[in-house]
């Protein structure tokens, strides 16, 4: 059996991808998979480097703000998806002869996805964010399924009809460990430990408050620090403690530009600041950790402040919108839940209690349904 993947533009889109495909390969060994993107975009490199086949087709997004200038990219945009980005999806999928087309997000996906449905093939998209963007908004009337990962994103479909509510897929099983021996691990004392980052390229806002964090911090007690201020930001951060006094304790922090061990720091925590795209929040309630998210204000329709939202009205986490964060309020924030612990553990069950541990068993019975009578497409592959 063959399978056609679509998926493009972040992190949030590709990883989700990769984790259908290594659970379609882990069940039925012989299925060929190829993945579809642009050929200079981040979905390349992570796709080649987890092993497998990559086709580039170039693509264009639109853009949503009306100005002159990007009305002439959205002319070459529309161009991209209804000519020359439409042939060459064609002339893979003749080629490649696929029996089912997946796409995980990214204009790449409407492209392949539409194009696959109306040549005969099975789609299935996944939306990973709570608020559907455009490309899932458009396929829910195409494709044959729409797996979304929280109830949430099924209120924002005019037709749900095609939709089935499995959780992110994960790559890996996040190694759950407990906090005290997390804290060891890391060379931490067993002491309240609050976990904050903002990306792999930082977040400077979230950065700048959580220096006056650490200042208060280091005046209540015996509280630890892990703080990832991104690869861009090292010289804002060292100045931010600079400015408010701070000398770095090793026996307390851990600052790092990338942290690599993200799930033993998770693990370690009590509490956890960050931004909340589809990935963080779905690893927030697996190992299941109260948090205070700043959703990124360009994300595309604010869909991390519906990220966000879900596990707030769960009473799993706090919102703070970046317009309105400062140090002050972080502050106050961090504090009210130190103090109140009860209030704390709440937060935490309530983001243990939802988990979607299976959420790669669940789309792959999905995908298995999809064919129906037609076992022979997967016992062929065995």
């Amino acid at each position: 059996m063959n399978v056609l993947f679509a998926a493009g533009g972040t992190a949030g889109h590709i990883n989700p991808a990769l984790a259908i495909a290594d659970k379609i390969k882990s069940v039925f060994p012989n299925t060929n998979i190829l993945f579809v993107g642009k050929p200079d975009g981040m979905e390349k490199q992570l796709v080649t480097k987890a092993g497998y086949e990559f086709r580039g087709v170039e693509m264009l997004g639109f853009q949503r703000k009306p100005t002159p200038v990007n009305l002439v990219k959205n002319v070459k945009a529309a161009y991209c998806y209804f000519i020359s980005a439409k042939r060459a999806v064609k002339k893979i999928i003749e080629e490649f002869k696929p029996m089912l087309a997946v796409g995980t997000g990214g204009y790449v996906t409407a492209t392949v996805l539409s194009q696959a449905a109306a040549m005969g093939i099975k789609t299935v998209t996944h939306e990973s964010n709570s608020y559907p963007g455009l490309t899932t908004k458009m396929l829910s009337k195409k494709a044959d399924k729409v797996l979304l990962a929280t109830e949430d994103a099924e209120k924002y479909l005019k037709d749900a009809s095609r939709c089935v509510v499995t959780g992110n897929p994960l790559r890996t099983n996040i190694p759950i460990e407990d906090r005290q021996s997390a804290r060891k691990r890391l060379g931490l004392k067993d002491n309240f430990t609050v976990l904050s980052f903002g990306g792999s390229l930082g977040a400077n806002h979230i950065t700048s408050a959580v220096a006056e964090l650490i200042k208060w911090e280091l005046k209540t007690g015996e509280i630890n620090h892990i703080h990832s201020y991104g690869t861009r930001s090292r010289d804002m951060f060292y100045e931010e403690l600079r400015k408010n006094e701070i000398t770095e304790d090793k026996s307390r922090h851990i600052f790092r530009d990338y942290i690599d061990n993200m799930y033993t720091c998770m693990c370690a925590a009590d509490l956890i600041i960050s931004r909340s795209g589809a990935m963080t929040v779905t690893e927030l309630t697996e190992i299941g950790r109260a948090s205070v998210l700043v959703p990124f204000p360009q994300a595309a329709e604010n869909h991390q402040y519906f990220n966000a939202k879900t596990l707030a009205d769960k009473n799993a986490a706090i919102i703070i919108e970046d317009k309105d964060l400062t140090g002050e309020l972080l502050v106050e924030t961090v504090s009210r839940l130190y103090e109140d612990r009860n209030a704390l553990l709440e937060m935490e069950r309530n983001a243990g209690s939802m988990k979607k541990s299976n959420a790669s068993d669940a789309i792959l019975k999905e995908i298995i349904d999809l064919f129906g009578n037609d076992t022979g497409a997967f016992t062929d592959c065995r």
